[in-house]
């Protein structure tokens, strides 16, 4: 009785497989059960708008920044505790 639900089970998901395959459109793989890779669209490749320019990174705070940085934020605990 489990054999024969799992065969079932088996078989019911290779027909779901085989089922949003055909849906999605991908019909040669469901007709000869191998991958076929797409060939790039040309149009829409030349349609694509070149990629922005990259930001350069922003300058790390040097060490007389941060002990600024550190002193303000002290102070204003040592007020916010008062």
């Amino acid at each position: 009785m489990i054999f024969e639900l799992v065969v079932c089970g088996v078989i019911l998901l290779a027909v779901g497989y085989w089922a949003a395959m055909f849906v999605m459109g991908r019909r040669d793989d469901v007709l000869h059960g191998k991958f076929v890779e797409e060939r790039p669209d040309i149009e829409r490749v030349r349609a694509m708008p070149p990629a922005p320019p990259a930001r350069p990174a922003a300058p790390q705070p040097g060490t007389e920044s941060l002990q600024t940085l550190l002193t303000v934020i002290k102070r204003d605990l040592h007020d916010a505790a008062r």
